[in-house]
């Protein structure tokens, strides 16, 4: 029977001497003190599974204590599973039993079934227990944004012809590996595709890059039809066993998924590098896997690859609210969103309030001061008067000094806790990684400021 914690601790569970145990133990007692987070972490894992039979499995404390460890340490599923093998510190961490031993499956499983809404929840406890300890107040915020990067290579037209072309070939190759084999016919490109992408690369000559892209566009059109003459065969393929019944079903769904994509990228290709067409970011594809992968744009710095986010810290340096965004949204737009979330979790606005630059407009500082703000500063005046947005020039050169005190957080996010790419797939598994480096994070900031008033 699967259960919320273990009420009878480990006798033996020793706590080492060096920095990172003790900040373990001091996360650790965060995490005690605020059980009511496990609730939503119990109906994670056991969604859809009978909690009176089968084994007892992982308990909630358990799968979250595990998942802050990997992003903590940013380990792998195996590492995890081996350091939790290995390290008394980590065992005793993870409130593991003795005998104990979850592997690389086990954890993933587990893991993952933790949604961003749970993340966010336990966030927003963490938030209220620095609350309590007098740590942070939410008084004085400041805001800024930042790029989170998709697990995806550099898209390029030539490098997208040649997925699709490879990921469709491999799929009617696996078709035809079943019983009794589709009547289906097709050819393998991949060979003399993966040439011509290497002229298009290399080449400075632009007639022979364009001929490599009329080769490209070629083999992608012959692979595209392969496929819409394979899909109805493996979505209607019949066997005597149910295995084999389900995988034609299942690559046939993968195909037409594939050739959508395929389609939209040749489309692309056509325009932009023989129409010279400019085609807008909304319009273009940039991976075959992580199809919500969003382009953003900015002013005079490299074109990144994800999802924008904007996240709220604090005096603590605690990261206070995050929030994700799809598009490449002006981060205008978002100012009033991140002060009304202030206001939910905080049940108040904050007093003073500094944000970047590029939040600054007088409908957002209009808006702040009309709930109560009582210094609103953006980092840069753009027609903005200092004196309305802060009661005294002091102020104001304080509050913007304090708002650059975010870059360090969020440098340390994506340095040492992997915020700099997501590594786990799909629009929700962005969420989730997100947010649970984001949990990580402020466990390991209340425990390094305990640690310094000890």
């Amino acid at each position: 029977m699967r259960l919320k914690f273990n009420p009878q601790l480990n006798l033996f569970t020793s706590v080492g001497r060096n920095q990172i145990a003790k900040e373990l133990q001091l996360m650790s007692q965060v995490l005690d003190a605020t059980p009511s987070m496990l609730d939503m972490v119990y109906r994670d894992i056991v969604r859809s599974i009978s909690t009176r039979t089968g084994r007892k499995g992982m308990t909630a404390d358990q799968v979250l204590r595990c998942a802050i460890l990997k992003q903590y340490r940013q380990l792998t599923y195996e590492e995890l599973a081996f350091h939790l093998e290995d390290s008394s510190s980590f065992r005793g961490f993870a409130r593991l039993d003795p005998g104990q031993y979850p592997g690389k499956s086990i954890l993933q499983e587990n893991i993952k079934g933790l949604r961003e809404e749970t993340w966010e929840a336990i966030n927003q406890a963490i938030v209220g227990y620095a609350q309590q300890e007098k740590i942070e107040s939410g008084r004085k915020v400041r805001i800024d944004a930042t790029a989170v990067e998709t697990d995806i290579h550099h898209p390029t037209d030539a490098t997208l012809l040649a997925d699709g072309i490879r990921i469709i070939t491999r799929w009617l190759i696996r078709g035809k590996d079943l019983s009794p084999t589709p009547r289906y016919m097709y050819s393998d490109h991949r060979r003399v595709v993966k040439k011509r992408l290497m002229v298009i690369l290399n080449t400075n000559k632009e007639r022979v890059r364009q001929e490599a892209y009329r080769d490209l566009l070629l083999y992608a059109d012959k692979v595209r039809a392969y496929a819409l003459v394979a899909i109805p065969e493996l979505s209607s393929h019949q066997s005597n066993e149910m295995a084999e019944l389900f995988a034609g079903r299942v690559l046939a769904e993968k195909l037409a998924r594939a050739v959508d994509i395929l389609g939209r990228v040749m489309d692309q290709t056509e325009r932009r590098v023989f129409k010279k067409e400019h085609v807008p970011a909304s319009e273009k594809v940039v991976s075959f896997f992580e199809t919500h992968t969003d382009i953003i744009v900015k002013k005079r710095r490299e074109t990144e690859f994800g999802h924008k986010i904007f996240v709220t810290g604090g005096v603590s340096s605690m990261i206070l609210d995050c929030l994700i965004v799809r598009g490449n949204p002006a981060d205008t737009s978002q100012y009033q969103s991140l002060l009304m979330r202030q206001q939910e979790i905080y049940d108040r606005m904050p007093l003073q309030v500094s944000a970047d630059g590029g939040f600054a407009s007088k409908a957002n500082l209009a808006f702040a001061k009309g709930h109560h703000v009582k210094d609103a500063v953006f980092a840069k005046k753009r027609g903005l008067s200092v004196i309305d947005m802060a009661k005294s020039a002091w102020v104001y050169k304080k509050l913007r000094n304090f708002r650059a005190g975010i870059e360090a957080g969020i440098s340390t996010l994506k340095r040492a806790f992997g915020l700099d790419r997501c590594t786990w797939k799909g629009w929700e598994g962005f969420g989730r990684y997100v947010w649970s480096a984001v949990v990580s994070y402020n466990l390991l900031v209340l425990a390094r400021t305990k640690l310094a008033s000890a």
